[in-house]
């Protein structure tokens, strides 16, 4: 306990605030200073009055000059970290436009991300009430549904780049070493105006049951588990990974915030196909609600790797779509249950000029089967098969 007159501070209070104030974390020194305020308030009123006008001086002095630096301000340019023996940055880095990026999220997400932006953009506000913003958050999600192309969309709304560290490729070079390169890369991230994405983080998770190296695994761990703790709230720490499960209970405690990326629906698919089709938007336009059934089940990455297929093949002279088309859904088929299969039929119908036959050999399913759905008109058939 350290006695300043009539006011005590504990050991601990004296040491984080040191802590933060050597770092150079100006912002986490506000917010710690405004939660002495809240804390004296009661006790030690003139002590908690004295503390207030020192943040309201500082905070005076801030906006006074016309250069200030806010929470994402650029800083001096440092070298990037790079592995000791391949040399070999140890990041992926990104410095997009935000109208370059427009991931397509769900409500919930939208919601979560913007509230998230409002947060930074009102930094300020947030510590004169002794808070601070999201810190850490953590994507899960199947490959290919828009997590680090949602991080790009983040940075860039921030106006600060993205910096990604791939704890996959990392990790390789990581053990049997001391984990100095991933402390150098997380302590870059820390020092420099960034959204740093750590992709893959349940790598450290799987690879903890290698009997190989288990002891250098589990200090890379509690390395991940005070990083996260102490990520200052002028940066933002975000985390992603495909195997939730696998991810270490107490890791999995320290993120301020849980995202779940899942697999687009019905509106989301649409939206993707309209994007993905580029000038061939109207062509494939015509199929969209058949395309928009298929694709149940798919990843936005399977969606625009299907549709640039298309693309390619006509501006090479392949195929027409139509064909593309029937020979995709031949291929989505096995996805679908029966009753899946029926519904599917009963749409072909009603939105394409696909005889029964054809509807019959993409779905798999007799032509009996598909009268008996009701919503098909007995057609001719131009294949010249019965009807």
């Amino acid at each position: 306990m350290i006695e300043m007159g009539e006011i005590s501070i504990t050991h601990d209070d004296f040491f984080h605030l040191a802590r933060l104030a050597i770092a150079g974390q100006e912002d986490d020194v506000r917010l710690f200073v405004a939660k002495m305020v809240r804390r004296h308030r009661t006790d030690t009123p003139d002590f908690a009055d004295r503390l207030e006008q020192l943040l309201k001086n500082q905070r005076n002095a801030r906006s006074s000059t016309p250069l200030r630096r806010s929470s994402f301000d650029p800083a001096p340019q440092q070298s990037m970290p790079v592995d000791g023996e391949t040399r070999l940055s140890l990041f992926r880095r990104y410095e997009d436009q935000v109208e370059q990026l427009e991931p397509l999220l769900s409500a919930s997400l939208q919601q979560s991300f913007m509230q998230l932006i409002r947060e930074r953009q009102q930094i300020q506000r947030l510590s004169e009430l002794g808070l601070h913003p999201t810190r850490s958050a953590i994507f899960l999600g199947p490959p290919g549904v828009g997590k680090t192309l949602t991080a790009r969309w983040l940075a860039a709304q921030l106006q600060v780049p993205l910096l990604v560290l791939d704890l996959t490729t990392v990790m390789s070079s990581l053990l049997g070493k001391t984990g100095a390169n991933l402390r150098s890369a997380l302590e870059f991230a820390k020092q420099t105006p960034s959204v740093l994405l750590l992709d893959e983080i349940d790598a450290i998770a799987k690879r903890r049951s290698d009997d190989s190296d288990v002891g250098e695994l589990k200090r890379l761990v509690a390395v991940m588990l005070q990083e996260v703790d102490d990520w200052p709230a002028s940066g933002l720490l975000l985390a992603a990974t495909n195997h939730p499960e696998l991810i270490d209970p107490a890791l999995w405690r320290r993120f301020d915030l849980v995202l779940e990326f899942k697999l687009p629906e019905t509106k989301q698919i649409k939206q993707s196909i309209e994007r993905f089709a580029g000038d061939e938007s109207l062509l494939i336009g015509r199929w969209l609600d058949v395309l928009s059934y298929a694709f149940q089940g798919a990843s936005f990455s399977d969606i625009e790797r299907t549709l640039q297929r298309f693309r390619r093949t006509l501006a090479l002279g392949g195929p027409r779509l139509d064909e593309l088309v029937e020979d995709f859904l031949r291929t989505r088929m096995p996805e679908l249950n029966k009753e899946q299969r029926k519904a599917f039929a009963v749409l072909l119908a009603e939105k394409t000029k696909l005889s029964q036959r054809s509807i019959s050999e993409i779905t798999g399913l007799a032509r009996d089967t598909i009268r008996k759905q009701g919503a098909l008109p007995i057609q001719a058939d131009t294949s010249g098969g019965k009807k």
